[in-house]
């Protein structure tokens, strides 16, 4: 029977391959082993063409980098106190206004005095009888016709009558409810003809001056903020301040692991109101940074970010970067030395420790 010429192929095919194999190196997805390892795409290039890989670069200079932290959050007045009346009585009269400016020691509001006046005249009454009897018991005893302890027993009474006295008055002070601080009243205040009962309110006043605008800052920025640092706050109603960090919390918020940062602005025409939306800028301490096109951009064999770059022998070595912030022309880094010169186009292929021919142009250096 005669032999196919299919099969008389197949079995040289394969005889072919074995004697190969036998003799050779086998290469495992494009990636040989030891000193048959697939070289770097410009050791290749460099070996094809008898000469040294070219790429392009470019001078970086250190520049110094005023970085600004923003700190998005909102206002809030310094201070907000809910007046509160002290007695059970209702409101006869109200001499301020929602929407007013009052002054500390001004009247909110003034409550029946109902028979609190006579309850005085009760207390002095006593006061006075007591001190009668206080008079009278000295002068017995200075003759002998009493004895010492009627004396002390009066001075008690007169010390009660007094301490009465006093509470009377007290009482028909607190008829007559004063602010506290300075600042506007809030609405809504106490009606007149409402009855207040003891705790409740008869106005809130809000001292607006100085305004504080209050916001959240990472763990990771805090360190960079110190107290008395100067800020900018532009509120959402596009009004914008100059003021100064005041407080800054001494722990962090265990949610969200952040640090309360309140910045105190001058507010005397009252613009700034509680409770707006503001962003706070901070401008951090200047550092040495490097301003580059994110297309440099590179990793290496860690999978650390960073950029190649050229020695004086013009070897080529890795440098980890830490992107500090961006601008509409590039990305500003840190961690290059203050001068490099950074490989812009090749850079991917080429391995660390590679002698290249670095190409220049002057138009292109940045300072």
């Amino acid at each position: 029977m005669p032999i196919k010429f299919s099969y008389i192929l197949a079995a040289g095919l394969a005889a072919g391959i074995g004697i190969w194999m036998s003799g050779g190196s086998v290469v495992v997805g494009g990636v040989g082993d030891g000193e048959n390892a697939t070289p770097a795409p410009a050791v290749r290039v460099a070996e094809q063409s008898e000469g040294t890989f070219r790429v392009e670069v470019r001078k970086l200079f250190a520049q110094d980098r005023q970085a600004v932290l923003e700190v998005r959050g909102r206002t809030e007045a310094e201070a907000k106190v809910a007046v509160r009346s002290h007695v059970t009585d209702d409101v006869i009269d109200r001499p301020a206004r929602e929407g007013a400016y009052v002054a500390a020691g001004d009247i909110l509001c003034i409550l029946d005095r109902g028979t609190r006046e006579s309850r005085i005249l009760e207390a002095k009454a006593a006061v006075a009888e007591a001190e009668m009897l206080q008079k009278a018991a000295k002068q017995l005893s200075s003759k002998g016709f009493t004895a010492e302890t009627r004396v002390m027993t009066v001075q008690a009474q007169l010390d009660a009558a007094n301490a009465r006295l006093e509470e009377a008055e007290r009482e028909l002070r607190r008829t007559v409810i004063r602010s506290p601080i300075n600042g506007v009243i809030e609405s809504p205040m106490a009606e007149i003809g409402a009855q207040l009962d003891k705790g409740s309110v008869c106005a809130t006043v809000v001292n607006s001056d100085p305004m504080i605008a209050i916001g959240e800052v990472s763990e990771l920025n805090i360190g960079q903020i110190s107290e008395n640092m100067t800020a900018e706050v532009e509120l959402v109603t596009g009004d914008t301040f100059e003021g100064r960090v005041r407080y800054i919390a001494p722990a962090a918020n265990p949610d969200t692991r952040t640090f309360r940062v309140e910045v105190e602005i001058p507010n005397s025409e009252g613009k700034a109101r509680d409770g707006v939306t503001a962003v706070t800028r901070l401008p951090l301490p200047v550092e040495k940074a490097h301003k580059i096109s994110p297309a440099i951009l590179t990793l290496n064999d860690n999978g650390k970010v960073g950029v190649r770059a050229v020695d004086q022998e013009n070897k080529t070595m890795f440098y980890p970067v830490k992107v500090l912030g961006g601008e509409q022309d590039g990305l500003w880094v840190g961690g290059l030395p203050d001068e490099v010169t950074v490989i812009v186009v090749g850079q991917e292929y080429v391995a660390d420790g590679q002698v290249v021919e670095p190409v220049i142009k002057t138009a292109e250096v940045t300072q």
